[in-house]
């Protein structure tokens, strides 16, 4: 009942933007990723099949979108070190021991929309799985060259990507932001927002936007007439914002 009632609230708040993963293209215009070259990156997967991206900020945690996990008793499976889902040679699956959703995320709408994964065994570092770093504080100022990178779909109607691809996106400034998306979709102290050649769209949601070598955002929604849409930049999460309780949820468990 309760995930009834919050697609309907959705649906009657925010006609106008969808979450990655419900739209119908994926990272657009990009290119595949070097294999391995993004060890933090990790494939959500409920019943063997991909519905989000995320990705590994510690040996034994996952950040990801809160509206990758519609709540019990849908299970998630993480699959670390992939590139290839229909290769699993160097990947293998972990169990999430701990689903730790924004305590402030209602219904999992585009507010807050981060959560926490805590995996039931810890990871070991290699050339194929490992962690990003998040930031320390501060912001992203607009006009920053950073890159998105997922599963998500190629083409509208398309097939998910069964190979890691990636795009550049370069943000844009907070002002502008708020102008094109208006004050009821897009909060500057929460989010970020970028546009590129290419970028995000269907079975990305949850994955980083990484500046340099940081992960700065959390890939949360695009426009529902477009992914990558000059009109309406995509959407993310910003880290930054979220740290203290990141911190406060990682320091309470270990």
């Amino acid at each position: 009942m309760m995930i009834i009632i919050s697609l309907l609230l959705l649906a009657s708040l925010l006609p106008q933007l969808t979450f990655t993963a419900r739209v119908n293209v994926g990272i657009v215009n990009g290119t595949e990723a070097k294999p391995h070259s993004r060890p933090y990156m990790v494939s959500l997967q409920i019943d063997k099949k991909h519905v989000c991206g995320g990705f590994l900020i510690s040996d034994e945690f996952v950040l990801t979108a809160a509206h990758c996990w519609k709540g019990y008793p849908e299970i998630l499976t993480v699959m670390v070190g992939a590139h290839d889902l229909k290769n699993s040679k160097d990947s293998y699956r972990v169990e999430v021991k701990s689903y730790i959703p924004h305590q402030y995320c209602p219904f999992c709408s585009h507010w807050n929309d981060i959560m926490l994964l805590r995996l039931q065994e810890k990871v070991k570092p290699n050339n194929y799985v490992n962690w990003i770093s998040l930031p320390k504080e501060g912001d992203v100022s607009g006009g920053t060259l950073c890159s998105v990178a997922g599963w998500g779909r190629l083409l509208t109607k398309g097939t998910l990507s069964s190979r890691l691809r990636e795009a550049n996106t370069t943000t844009i400034n907070h002002e502008e932001c708020q102008r094109k998306w208006g004050s009821m979709y897009f909060q500057a102290s929460q989010m970020i927002c970028a546009h590129g050649n290419g970028g995000s769209c269907l079975g990305d949601s949850g994955g980083p936007l990484v500046c340099g070598n940081t992960a700065v955002g959390v890939t949360s929604f695009v426009y529902i007439k477009g992914c990558n849409s000059p009109e309406r930049p995509n959407v993310y999460t910003k880290i930054s914002a979220y740290l203290p309780w990141i911190h406060q949820i990682i320091r309470n468990i270990e």
